[in-house]
């Protein structure tokens, strides 16, 4: 049985499945930890990602590409050639991982690389006429992955889940904008204010018992040079 598969079976069949906090991750397909109770759209948005790659990489294997690989694709299907600063831009990706996935794709032929006209420093990734072929099996791929996704949803059921996850991902690229992320307090500084008021005075007794002895030990000494004189 293939790997992911029998992950999708496990993880369908495990007992302990959707169990967390009440009201949370009933219909989990994993675990809801108790410490991600406060985050419930978070973990079923880490849950939905999750399979959703999956089922993807399972689709696009079949037509010899990788998650990824299909939407740098269809943005030179689209565009034409572009330079991979654009392609990096389009993808909201970085330099380091579009580098690996066009020279992926131009090892597999679906791309080459010819110097651009304007730039002599830079060169265009164009799409060659093998990809062309690839094109409707990715467009197919897209629209079998919707349906896997969306079953049992009525077509304003499936309206209604695109806005509520548009509107998700605007609240995080607004937050991105703005540098509204919260400030994570240390773990110390946590454990130090939610031990209360009475923490400061245990430290201080702590430190006083450590010093006792010292100080004892100190005043003996001066005692006994006092002594000598």
């Amino acid at each position: 049985m293939p790997k992911q598969e029998s992950e999708i079976q496990m993880t369908q069949s495990t007992p302990e499945a959707g169990k967390g906090p009440a009201g949370i991750g009933q219909e989990a397909t994993v675990p809801v930890p108790a410490a991600a109770s406060g985050g419930p759209v978070s973990h079923a948005i880490f849950r939905l990602a999750r399979l959703h790659r999956m089922f993807a990489g399972q689709l696009l294997r079949r037509i010899g590409l990788h998650p990824g690989q299909e939407l740098v694709m269809m943005h030179l299907w689209e565009l034409g050639p572009q330079r991979q600063a654009d392609l990096v831009r389009l993808m909201d990706s970085d330099a380091a991982t579009m580098t690996r996935t066009v020279r992926r794709l131009e090892q597999a032929g679906f791309v080459r690389r010819r110097p651009s006209p304007t730039d002599k420093r830079a060169s265009l990734i164009e799409p060659t006429a093998a990809s062309h072929a690839l094109r409707r099996q990715v467009e197919q791929v897209w629209s079998h992955l919707e349906d896997l996704s969306t079953a049992g949803l009525s077509d304003e059921e499936r309206t209604a889940a695109l806005h509520t996850l548009e509107r998700l991902e605007q609240n995080l690229v607004r937050a991105a904008a703005e540098g509204t992320t919260p400030a994570l307090r240390p773990a110390r500084q946590e454990q130090r204010v939610r031990a209360g008021p009475h923490s400061a005075s245990m430290v201080g007794e702590g430190a006083a018992r450590r010093n006792g002895p010292l100080e004892r030990r100190g005043d003996r000494r001066r005692q006994g040079a006092g002594a000598g004189q």
